[in-house]
C-alpha cells in the first residue's frame, strides 16, 4: 500500500490518502472547508488526495459540532417558552435583561412576547455580528426567532398561581433555556453581548455593567408594576442566573485556556487569525515515562469568552484531537485581549 508523502510528514490525518473520497462529498469539502481556508491563494481546480481527507475530517468535526448546537438552542427554545408561557407572563413577572425588557413592555403595553422579543434583540443581534462574528450572530437570529414562534404557536399549561413558585420555577426554565442556547453557541438574551462590547469599550467589568442594567429594569418594574412583582421579578432573576451558571457548568465571563501540543504553531495561528484573540507562548518542557524523559515543548495560554469555547474546543480537535487543554475560571480582565482583533467575515 502506498501512503503519500504528506501523512508521513504531518501525523494529524491518520488516514490512507490513496481512498477515494466520493464526488458529491469531495465537491461540498472543495466549497466549504478547502476554499475557506484559502481565500487568499487562487482557487484551484483539484487538491491533494491529503487535502481532501484532511478536509473531510474537519468537515466532520464541523458538522458534529453544527448539529449538537441546533440541538442545544431548540432545548433553550423551549425550555425558555414553558418558563415564559407557564409561569412568567400570567402574573406579570419579569427578568433581567432583554428579556425582562421584552416582558415589562408587555405587561404596560399589553402586545404580544412573540413580537417583542424579536424587536428589542434587533440592535443586540447587529451588536453581535460585530462583537462575535458572522456565525454567532447568525445562530443567535435562528434561536431568537425560534423562540418567538414557539412563542407564538405552541401552548404550554398554566402550571401553578403561587407567587414563589412561580418566580422561582419560572426562572429556572428561563435560566436553563439560555444556558443551553449559550452552550449551543447562540443567546436568545442580547444583554450579555452589549455587556461584553461596553467592557471592551470602557474597561469596566461584565458583571458592573450586567448588574447596572438590571437595577434599572427592575426600578422600572417597581415604579409602573408595583414593589411586590418587582421584588418577586429579582426571584425570579436570581433563580435564572444561578440555573444558567448550573448549565454552562459554572464558566464564568472569560475563560483562559492552556493548550500543551506538539502543533503549538498551527494552534497560535488559529487562535490569532481565526478566532481574533491574542496569545501568550512559553518555553516549557513535557515530562512523561517511568525514567522521567523530557523534551522542549511550547505552551500556549490565551483568555476568551464563554460564548467562545465551544468554537476554541471544536477548532483545536481539528488541528490536534490529543491536545493537552485546561480551561480555568478568569474573574475579568483589563487590557490585552479585551481589544480584540475584528474578524474576517
Amino acid at each position: 500500500m502506498v501512503v503519500c508523502k504528506e501523512l508521513q510528514e504531518t501525523p494529524i490525518v491518520k488516514q490512507n490518502c490513496t481512498k477515494p473520497v466520493k464526488p458529491f462529498l469531495k465537491q461540498i469539502i472543495t466549497l466549504t472547508i478547502l476554499r475557506n481556508k484559502n481565500k487568499k491563494k487562487p482557487i484551484r481546480k483539484e487538491y491533494s488526495n491529503f487535502a481532501l481527507a484532511k478536509g473531510f475530517r474537519e468537515f466532520k468535526i464541523s458538522a458534529k459540532r453544527q448539529i449538537k448546537d441546533f440541538i442545544l438552542i431548540c432545548i433553550g427554545i423551549f425550555s425558555a417558552s414553558f418558563g415564559f408561557k407557564g409561569f412568567l407572563l400570567t402574573n406579570h413577572f419579569i427578568d433581567g435583561g432583554a428579556t425582562g425588557i421584552s416582558l415589562l413592555i408587555s405587561a404596560l403595553s399589553g402586545m404580544p412576547l412573540y413580537i417583542l422579543i424579536i424587536c428589542v434583540n434587533i440592535p443586540f443581534i447587529i451588536l453581535a455580528y460585530k462583537v462575535m462574528g458572522r456565525q454567532f450572530a447568525i445562530k443567535t437570529s435562528v434561536a431568537i426567532a425560534g423562540l418567538s414562534i414557539v412563542l407564538a404557536t405552541v401552548t404550554f399549561p398554566n402550571v401553578t398561581d403561587d407567587n414563589l413558585l412561580v418566580a422561582i420555577f419560572g426562572g429556572f426554565f428561563l435560566g436553563a433555556g439560555i444556558g443551553f442556547a449559550i452552550r449551543g453557541s447562540a443567546v436568545i438574551d442580547g444583554t450579555e453581548v452589549l455587556a461584553i462590547f461596553l467592557s471592551r469599550k470602557f474597561g469596566t467589568t461584565i458583571g458592573d455593567i450586567i448588574i447596572a442594567i438590571n437595577v434599572i429594569i427592575f426600578g422600572a418594574a417597581a415604579y409602573f408594576l408595583g414593589v411586590e412583582i418587582a421584588m418577586y421579578s429579582m426571584i425570579t432573576y436570581l433563580a435564572a442566573s444561578k440555573t444558567l451558571d448550573f448549565v454552562v457548568e459554572g464558566i464564568e465571563e472569560y475563560i483562559g485556556v492552556t493548550i500543551v501540543s506538539s502543533h503549538s504553531d498551527a494552534i497560535r495561528q488559529m487562535i490569532i487569525q481565526t478566532m481574533g484573540r491574542g496569545v501568550t507562548v512559553y518555553s516549557g518542557k513535557r515530562g512523561f515515562g517511568k525514567r522521567g524523559e523530557t523534551n522542549d515543548v511550547e505552551i500556549i495560554y490565551t483568555v476568551i469568552t464563554r460564548l467562545e469555547l465551544a468554537k476554541l474546543s471544536a477548532e483545536i480537535e481539528k488541528i490536534e484531537p490529543t491536545a493537552f487543554v485546561v480551561m480555568h475560571s478568569v474573574r475579568d480582565t483589563k487590557g490585552g485581549m479585551i481589544k480584540k482583533r475584528p474578524l474576517k467575515h
